[in-house]
């Protein structure tokens, strides 16, 4: 039996189906940010019921699919104007229709998402949902998607139909019905062989990343962690080229034709094993510092659902900062905010910074134009404080210029400038530090507890408080660290040309 999430899965690649179907082990459990997505989707759609109230909804847990089937079937006999997540068969296909709507004897379907937009692989979702309901001989009057309206500010309350755009693709899906019997017997002639041999290209990550990619690319090719598919700002399609011509590794890419200066750069590292450092462009920037230097790292988390006034659908809501402060002299200073659980955590976090931070200090940040949008996105909440806040965001300074101009490169770093790359290879005894943290490790991680922090039981939360702590205070001890030995180096660097100088 098909389901419509393996009918969109076969959609994307059929090998992917077939090990669904005969091999599902080997296919990667679903990490805990995807399964937040899920149960993120689970609460939209429940939200979504609000639209159309009073339905009846088929459970999804304690009965089989075909009591699903009856009961939907009974609940239409019986005239039910509404239904949540009604269930049908047809053709050995098993869809379950979000919200389905029955009005004049027509009905109209309902497909609820808690992205922003309508994605092209949301409307084969609603075609084969259109294919058995009309296969049914039921008139599908409309086939929507229902998703979040991302320009959406909430007020004292939650406006509904603010809150989500209902989009009718009918029109759309009725043009795709004439190939999906087609398809559904290709799948049908696939499962009966063996396993599919399939190249890797774009359908391994588009319009999802396959949880096949680790079996397929690690375990059948054998490709490294470290390969032609990890140079930096290339597009995907030329990764692929390179790798059907033959070239997996970096040290075997010859022509360097067609690569930006960037890229040649990481891929001659990478071959030479060479450290590259242009002093002089790094000495023009350290040039532009000036001591007390507050280096300042935030963390933030989302809400798809808004909760407070103010907040839109996947905002960046801050709840952390780290506050590093760098006299110059050997003084290091360290101040930091963690907002209370379940409570808007953005006026005090706001007034804490500017209870830290005079007006007339440099900040650093690693990847300023977070910071910078962060702190904008403060002073337009909180007229109040709106001056000083903007006087904040345009002192800072970005770290991660050096290195994402690649005027320091190392190859340690792979070919990505992000801080956890630019740490260890800069700072060697460091190389661990983020791997050495207790229970938040990433900035995923990081959002992800917090806005679990009002569910856990008390110990359990106060050891995520404090590793939350731990984890954001690190982010800005890596900056001063950082910043140490770009200093050391050019210091270095200026010694020994001094000294060779002498010598002639």
């Amino acid at each position: 039996m098909f389901s419509k999430s393996l009918y969109t899965r076969g959609l994307q690649c059929q090998k992917s189906l077939w090990l669904k179907k005969k091999k599902p082990e080997v296919l990667s459990a679903p990490d805990p940010q995807r399964v937040a997505i899920f149960s993120n989707g689970d609460d939209i759609g429940s939200l979504a019921h609000s639209l159309f109230p009073n339905g009846k909804e088929i459970k999804f847990e304690g009965s089989s699919f075909d009591e699903k089937i009856r009961q939907t079937k009974e609940w239409i006999e019986q005239g039910e104007r509404v239904i949540y997540e009604a269930t049908f068969n047809y053709d050995d296909t098993l869809v379950m229709v979000d919200i389905l709507v029955i009005k004049e004897g027509k009905v109209h379907i309902y497909e609820v998402k808690s992205s922003t937009s309508v994605k092209e692989v949301y409307k084969h979702d609603v075609s084969i949902q259109y294919y058995v309901l009309n296969g049914l001989g039921y008139e599908v009057e409309s086939a929507n998607v229902v998703h979040i309206n991302s320009d959406y500010v909430r007020g004292d309350e939650l406006d509904l139909s603010e809150f989500f755009s209902i989009v009718d693709i009918s029109e759309i899906i009725k043009d795709k019905q004439k190939d999906i019997p087609q398809r559904l017997n290709e799948f049908r002639e696939m499962l009966k062989g063996d396993e599919p041999k399939m190249e890797i290209g774009m359908q391994c990550l588009s319009p999802y990343e396959c949880d096949a990619c680790e079996y397929c690319w690690e375990v059948q090719r054998k490709i490294p962690s470290y390969s032609v598919f990890d140079i930096a700002r290339l597009k995907w399609e030329k990764r692929f080229e390179l790798y059907h011509s033959g070239i997996i590794k970096l040290e075997e890419i010859e022509d360097l034709r067609g690569f930006s200066e960037g890229q040649r750069l990481q891929i001659l590292c990478e071959r030479d094993l060479k450290i590259t450092i242009k002093k002089d462009k790094i000495a023009t920037f350290l040039s532009t510092l000036q001591y007390p230097i507050y280096h300042l790292d935030f963390e933030t988390f989302q809400q798809s659902i808004p909760k407070w006034k103010g907040i839109s659908p996947y905002e960046q809501i801050p709840f952390q900062f780290s506050l590093h402060i760098d006299y110059g002299d050997g003084r290091l200073e360290h101040k930091e905010f963690l907002a209370k659980e379940g409570e808007d955590p953005r006026r005090g976090l706001a007034e804490h910074l500017l209870e830290y931070i005079p007006q007339d200090v440099m900040l650093m940040a690693y990847n300023a134009s977070f910071e910078r949008g962060v702190i904008r996105k403060l002073a337009r909440d909180f007229e109040d404080l709106s001056k000083e806040l903007h006087t904040l965001a345009s002192n800072i300074v970005d770290l991660m210029i050096p290195f994402a101009n690649k005027d320091y490169y190392h190859p340690k770093m792979k070919g990505s400038y992000s801080i956890k790359k630019v740490l260890p290879a800069l700072v060697p005894e460091m190389e661990r530090a983020y791997k050495d943290l207790g229970l938040v490790h990433d900035g995923g991680e990081a959002m992800e507890s917090y806005a679990s922090l009002h569910l856990m039981e008390e110990k359990q939360r106060e050891a995520y408080r404090q590793a939350l702590l731990e984890y954001c205070k690190l982010d800005t001890l890596a900056m001063v660290k950082v910043l140490e030995k770009l200093r050391e180096g050019i210091r270095a660097s200026e010694y020994i040309s001094s000294h060779n100088q002498q010598r002639k």
